[in-house]
């Protein structure tokens, strides 16, 4: 770890889960929709709304069109296609997504469409990548498409668990894309995990589950894992 002081994302499913964030001081988000389905694209107003409510916020938005798995076929990949120019001119300063052969392979047919859609906004190739066979291989992939950041937990249920691979990646990547370590991240374990794999970034949901299954961000655990990772 340099001195850089190291980024925290929070991903928020809500209005609710947005004024939490910033409340807490995070300075980006992951902005999603349906985070009990592991998160969909979130509507363009509710985008508009949180820009308009934030303009100073990064705000990266999840485009995922379905429940399940990775694999899509051409019109859901077209459907995404279009959801990544919808996102960013309702004021998405970067753009999540992935998508996987049924091989466990990355589709690089649907990200090459995607890197397009989103011209100069980033992209984050999200923790599709931990279903991937080969995550070295998968990882260059990413790299010579042109994606900012790998949202993966080190292919293991948590990012703890996944430090050892996660450390690989950092090495391998060699700041030619950044790795963004989530799974179970939070103020007790957030500072081991960055100094553990040698990541600048984190990715935490900071919140608790509601009797409904709704998960809404806790500002105090945002601030809880900032000062832990200062």
């Amino acid at each position: 770890m340099d001195n850089q002081q190291p980024i925290l994302e929070v991903c928020t499913g809500s209005l609710a889960s947005v004024a939490a964030a910033v409340e807490g001081g995070a300075k980006r988000i992951e902005l999603c929709q349906a985070l009990s389905l592991d998160g969909l694209t979130p509507s363009t107003g509710f985008v508009k709304t949180v820009r308009s409510l934030y303009p100073e916020l990064r705000i990266h938005v999840l485009v995922r069109s379905m429940e399940g798995g990775f694999v899509y076929d051409d019109r859901e990949i077209q459907l995404m296609t279009a959801d990544i120019h919808e996102v960013i001119e309702a004021g998405a300063d970067a753009v999540v997504v992935g998508a996987l052969t049924p091989n466990a392979d990355i589709d690089l047919h649907a990200l090459r469409l995607w890197m397009q859609a989103a011209g100069n906004h980033p992209v984050t190739f999200h923790r599709a990548f931990d279903h991937c066979r080969q995550p070295l291989e998968a990882l260059e992939q990413l790299i010579d498409c042109g994606c900012a950041h790998v949202l993966t937990s080190g292919q293991a249920p948590t990012a703890e668990a996944g430090i050892p691979l996660l450390r690989q990646l950092v090495e391998h990547a060699n700041d030619r894309i950044n790795i963004l370590p989530g799974g179970g991240v939070n103020h007790l374990n957030a500072r081991q995990i960055l100094d553990a794999t040698g990541a600048t970034e984190i990715h935490a949901s900071a919140s608790i589950t509601l009797s409904d299954g709704t998960r809404l961000t806790q500002a105090h655990e945002v601030t809880e894992i900032l000062k832990a990772i200062s």
